[in-house]
């Protein structure tokens, strides 16, 4: 079975890219266009993984990380930061949140499927 993953990004292009490389990895994708829709999206579809940008409206990716962390049942998903930040106290604050690893945009689409597997064997 493949592996469920959630992208929360504010950007189409951006999840449409996302979706389109990752499919082609194996993976089945589901998507949120924020952090409100992306916390709604994890109760609805349990993904194996969370991949999330960090600028967002309405709820930003480190608020979604912490409200994902609070509940019981995702303590343990992996959680990947996909965005264009890259300063080590954004970093910081993601671990700190919860995050289990940051990826820079652009991503490479194989660097990126080679992470997830590290994260979510």
């Amino acid at each position: 079975m493949s592996k469920l993953i959630l992208t929360v990004d504010d950007s189409a292009s951006m999840r449409m890219l996302l979706k389109a490389s990752l499919t082609a990895q194996g993976f089945r994708i589901e998507s949120a266009n924020d952090g409100v829709h992306g916390l709604e999206r994890m109760q609805e579809v349990e993904p194996d993984l969370l991949i999330t940008d960090i600028n967002m409206p309405n709820m930003d990716g480190f608020e979604l990380i912490e409200a994902v962390r609070a509940m019981p049942r995702f303590r343990g998903t992996p959680i990947l930061v996909l965005s264009t930040e890259f300063s080590d106290d954004k970093k910081a604050r993601a671990r700190s949140a919860g995050a289990t690893g940051w990826i820079t945009k652009p991503f490479d689409p194989a660097k990126l499927g080679a992470a997830i597997r590290r994260v979510c064997p």
